[in-house]
């Protein structure tokens, strides 16, 4: 327990007591000095006779209220409370293509390390979002739940790599279904960033993602990785990271990995969203964060921490107290004392 938030003011208090006591001391030989050329040593005795003098305990209030001052503005702290953290939060889910065809390197160095460098620039720059991330082939995982915890989102983004889930070939209504499922406690408009090349789907699955998006208030925005001319995708190097071997289909041709820019459209004109082609990592997570904008925010609790209580009020009620005693203290001319009567 750190017993004082700010302990460098009792190092200014030193500074402070030092400062007063040389101009209090400098004062006072200077006060005696003129009073002694103007007057005389003899005369100036005189002329103070009357008045009282200011007793060590007046001084000692002085010194005491400076000390509790001090005290008060050094934050001393003892007990504990519970505080919660609120905020206004709108809530989205990105979803990210994981399959063999996000290797292809019509984006250099390949389309997945293009996609991770833009959502790490994206994750930075939302303030006002709850995001949480899924990783999809035909199939989708939730990689990190919603939360505003923005390094848990940059390891879990860091982390993806091209078929890291077991399931091959690409599905568009897996990954909806879940962040349907993942927003669904939420009220209003929500969002779902969808980063694929929109490969390998079929045109049932298609229908069900528009379908079960329209159904739970999801806009979908669509982020196109690859390019309509294609690449072939390689799928295995050496140590330098030549490539050795390129996928082949059944028959033994090698395949072109193709942006399917026609399918993300008609998902994201479906559900009142944006399909955004790829450009570069900054323009696509500004076009993104633009994108965000209209959705509904939901108070949201995020965080709940221990913390000690500020103990200022004590010291500095008892400095007020010796500031009022030092000058309330009676000073002036002594009172005269009273004539006795003649018997």
């Amino acid at each position: 327990m750190q017993l004082f938030t700010k302990p460098v003011f009792f190092i200014y208090f030193i500074f402070a007591l030092a400062g007063v006591l040389l101009v209090a001391y400098m004062g006072k030989k200077y006060k005696e000095y003129l009073l002694s050329q103007l007057f005389g040593s003899v005369t100036y005795a005189k002329l103070t006779a009357p008045l009282r003098t200011i007793p060590w305990v007046r001084t000692g209030l002085f010194y005491f209220f400076l000390f509790f001052l001090f005290t008060a503005l050094a934050g001393p702290q003892w007990g504990t409370e519970i505080v919660e953290a609120h905020g206004e939060f709108a809530q989205a889910v990105i979803a990210v293509d994981v399959s063999t065809s996000m290797r292809a390197q019509d984006l250099k160095p390949d389309r997945l390390q293009n996609a991770k460098q833009m959502l790490q620039m994206l994750i930075e720059n939302l303030k006002d979002e709850r995001i949480g991330l899924i990783a999809f082939t035909s199939q989708a995982y939730i990689q990190c739940p919603i939360t505003t915890d923005q390094q848990a989102l940059d390891y879990f983004v860091s982390i993806l790599q091209p078929d890291m889930l077991p399931e091959k070939g690409t599905s568009l209504a897996a990954p909806v279904s879940l962040a349907a499922k993942m927003l669904s406690k939420y009220p209003g408009k929500k969002a779902l960033i969808l980063l694929t090349d929109g490969e390998d789907h079929e045109a049932k699955e298609l229908e069900q993602a528009q379908k079960t998006a329209q159904q739970n208030g999801i806009r979908i925005i669509t982020i196109g990785i690859g390019t309509e001319q294609g690449a072939l995708i390689p799928v295995k190097t050496d140590n330098a990271g030549k490539v050795l071997e390129y996928k082949k289909d059944k028959s033994g041709t090698t395949v072109v990995s193709k942006l399917d820019e026609k399918t993300l459209l008609e998902l994201a004109k479906a559900t009142n969203g944006a399909f955004v082609s790829y450009t570069t990592p900054a323009q696509v997570a500004e076009k993104i964060e633009g994108a965000l904008k209209g959705l509904d925010k939901t108070n949201m609790r995020v965080a709940s921490q221990v913390r000690y209580k500020n103990g200022y009020a004590w010291p500095l009620i008892i400095a007020l107290f010796c500031l009022a005693g030092y000058l309330l203290w009676p000073c002036g001319r002594k009172s005269s004392p009273k004539p006795q009567e003649k018997r």
